[in-house]
């Protein structure tokens, strides 16, 4: 949600501003922005994608060696160009970026209006350059020290940049529950909201944790101090992600590309971890907080979106294996309903991005009330990954296309992987069953590998649905959540309304909107409730509705009723959600394709979801 590049060095900023732009399409926005220092501080603008400030500004001097950039996804005011960042601030001195929400903003703006200043934007983002510069000239500080006190007013959260004509040789920047990363290269500095913009210049990177103000200079020097005025050591970590990671490698979409890559991203999130032959189950990262689990009365799963889904089914794995009771909460819920917090629950946090703005506030919330709160996400040094007890990576490698679906599995298969050591340690499960499943982890990516295989005959079977209005999927006990992971795969990259429900549910209330033209997805495959889905299928044949079974290779009987067949390897019923998410994916991705949809960036979506 949002993008924030920024250069200081040598090179022309211009060309490394822009490439850093396209980068940060995927994270979701509406408009886009630049500003420079060439002469005089200069700001150019436009409504729309990054190839429309392209084309805006092309002709014009961009030259210069500093300089920041932006892609805006609207929270105050409409996006336009006037709304799109960067802002100026009164004098037009300083331009600002930011990401992020300022929750004062109003009574801040009302007091700056007071005292004489005037304002173009809607925005919240206009409102702290101006109250930074006000604050700077009234109390005649310089601008890191201005930027810093004038921080300890605002309520809400920000990563922001800053440029100054006055000082052509310096970047400010700041951070707090909003993501933010410094390349490091030869006196020369790369800032930007992830590390994708960076990775092709420098590995060596420092993230700024909450409330840290940094002061980049032209000659490589780099001051962190906290909003309070503690001075603080960068930290320089190496980078771990290729530049071929966030390429689309001969594919057409993103999403498309990171579905094929699930047999690989499945095995990384397993790599040094499993061994089925020698029987072992090993998670370092959760090493120290073993007794914990083990002592655990409750675990509480924390999460948004696709990351709630996996949740759901680690609830199905927690139980069935630990027997130790689990809830699933979005996070969004969770941190405004007073939820009850004991200090020996343990809270499992998970987000793709580790930037979940509702997920971390979940994660404050917990740990306020003295629970031990793990986290599982993807991206290293993120700040979920900072702010948990413990936890694990999910190693899947960058996911860019905005709908998740390698995450999805990586974190279903972490979550396994987990619940398993778990079980073993506890005895709550037999050494045969504790065996079985740790060869059927060990053959899950063969077995997805062979789940693509029906790639074509989805394709085909696209073609027939890519005009249907409304899609409706089912599924039982561990399929009940990836029929909502299915439908919401659906509505979020095609548009098509598509609702997700327990099979058992159909017929007290959704089976009303069955007839000729509803499409029924149903998860039947040959494991746990095989023969109540069966009936459910009956149901819905009897009120003319169209199905389209996911079953089991050699299914005999589903396969008879269905109108469209879809086979997956025949799989453990606690991993099937892992492979049955494939074929999801793909149809999801088909339809949306074929009724010309943006497929790795939906409309109105961001990737990572920075504010409430």
């Amino acid at each position: 949600m949002c993008g924030i590049v920024g250069y200081l060095g040598k090179q022309e900023a211009y060309p490394i501003l822009i490439k850093g732009l396209k980068r940060l399409e995927y994270r979701g926005y509406d408009s886009a922005g630049i500003a420079l220092l060439n002469q005089g501080l200069k700001v150019y603008k436009s409504h729309g994608k990054v190839s429309d400030l392209e084309n805006r500004i092309q002709g014009m001097d961009l030259s210069g060696t500093i300089g920041i950039a932006h892609t805006r996804w609207a929270t105050h005011g409409e996006p336009n160009d006037v709304n799109a960042h960067p802002h100026y601030s009164e004098s037009k001195d300083l331009a600002i970026i930011h990401n992020g929400i300022i929750e004062n903003y109003a009574s801040l703006k009302e007091e700056l209006i007071n005292r004489g200043h005037h304002f173009a934007s809607q925005t919240d983002t206009e409102v702290l350059i101006h109250l930074i510069e006000d604050i700077q000239q009234n109390e005649e500080l310089n601008l890191l020290e201005a930027v810093r006190v004038s921080l300890n007013y605002i309520v809400g959260a920000y990563a922001i940049v800053i440029l100054d004509k006055n000082q052509p040789d310096t970047l400010i920047a700041a951070k707090k529950g909003s993501p933010m990363v410094i390349g490091l290269g030869e006196e020369e500095f790369f800032i930007a909201s992830d590390a994708s913009p960076i990775i092709e210049y420098t590995k060596k990177v420092v993230y700024l944790d909450d409330e840290e103000v940094a002061w980049l200079h032209r000659s490589g020097d780099l001051k962190i101090k906290t909003i309070k005025n503690k001075e603080k050591n960068p930290y320089i970590q190496k980078l771990e992600m290729q530049l071929s990671a966030i390429e689309k490698g001969g594919f057409p979409h993103f999403m498309l590309k990171e579905i094929y890559e699930q047999p690989r991203s499945i095995k990384d999130s397993m790599r040094g971890r499993l061994s089925a032959s020698q029987g072992i189950v090993n998670l370092g990262g959760i090493i120290d907080y073993e007794q914990k689990f083990l002592n655990a009365k409750r675990i509480i799963i924390v999460a948004c979106g696709t990351s709630w889904h996996a949740g759901l089914v680690g609830e199905y794995l927690w139980e069935e294996l630990t027997r130790i009771p689990v809830e699933v909460e979005y996070a969004s819920e969770f941190r405004y309903r007073n939820p009850v917090i004991y200090e020996d629950d343990i809270v499992i946090a998970i987000s793709q991005s580790g930037e979940t703005a509702d997920t971390l506030a979940a994660i404050e919330l917990a740990k306020s009330k003295g629970a031990t709160i793990i986290g599982i996400c993807n991206v290293v040094g993120s700040s979920i990954a900072r702010a948990t007890h413990a936890g694990s990576y999910t190693h899947a490698g960058p996911e860019i296309g905005v709908a998740s679906t390698k995450a999805f599995t990586a974190q279903v298969t972490l979550l396994a992987l987990m619940a398993l050591s778990i079980a073993n340690q506890k005895g709550s499960i037999p050494k045969s069953r504790y065996y079985q499943l740790l060869a059927e982890l060990e053959a899950l990516p063969e077995k997805v590998e062979r789940a693509l295989d029906v790639n074509e005959q989805i394709l085909e079977l696209s073609k027939i649905f890519k005009f249907a209005q409304n899609f409706l999927y089912l599924g039982r006990g561990y399929n009940f959540p990836l029929a909502l992971e299915g439908a919401l795969k659906l509505k979020e990259i095609s548009y098509i309304h598509a609702e997700g429900y327990p099979a058992a549910e159909m017929k007290h209330g959704p089976i009303a909107l069955i007839d000729a033209h509803m499409p029924v997805v149903v998860i039947a495959t040959k494991k746990g409730a095989y023969d109540k889905v069966v009936s459910n299928i009956q149901e819905v044949k009897a009120r003319k509705g169209v199905i389209i079974a996911i079953v089991t290779k050699g299914d005999m009987v589903v396969s008879q009723m269905a109108d469209y067949v879809i086979e997956i390897p025949d799989t453990d019923e606690a991993l099937v959600p892992i492979v049955a998410s494939i074929p999801l994916q793909l149809l999801s991705y088909h339809i949306a394709v074929l009724r010309g949809c943006n497929v790795d960036q939906p409309r109105n979506l961001a990737k990572s979801v920075t504010v409430e």
